[in-house]
């Protein structure tokens, strides 16, 4: 006799995909999510006239979470070198390009420049002079 297969839903892990909206602006989005979530898309959507991501995350309950952060930048607008680029998301109608980046946790805790005490910053900062961003 042939044994069947059988589906045990409690053998098989199991996974899905959520949407989420990131805000547009300077302030990351944070996102909760499972631990070994992979992002699998991003799309500016016209009718709410924002950005998505879609996440692929695992759906068992006992999987820890993570809390991780998102930044969406306009096309020539600089981020800092430790950002992590995702994906790209382009208004069908308009000129904008949106970059998506997921932002180390440690760019969360970091003071703004605005805020660093002036004998801290480097010699040359303080007297106002500053290198060149773009090199010609």
């Amino acid at each position: 006799m042939i044994e069947s297969c059988r589906y045990h839903s409690e053998e098989r892990a199991m996974k899905t995909i959520h949407k989420f909206r990131l805000a547009a602006g300077k302030e990351p989005t944070t996102l909760t999510l499972r631990e070994g979530f992979r992002v699998v898309r991003c799309e500016y959507l016209m009718p709410q006239k924002a950005v998505f991501l879609w996440v692929q995350q695992p759906l068992n309950v006992s999987t820890p979470l993570v809390d991780r952060h998102f930044r969406v930048a306009m096309s020539g607008e600089p981020v800092p070198d430790s950002f992590e680029y995702l994906d790209t998301a382009l208004d069908p109608f308009g000129p904008e390009a949106y970059h998506v980046f997921e932002v180390p946790e440690e760019e969360m805790h970091a003071v703004p420049e605005e805020y660093v005490e002036e004998d801290e910053k480097a010699p040359l900062e303080r007297t106002g002079w500053r290198a060149a961003q773009y090199v010609f």
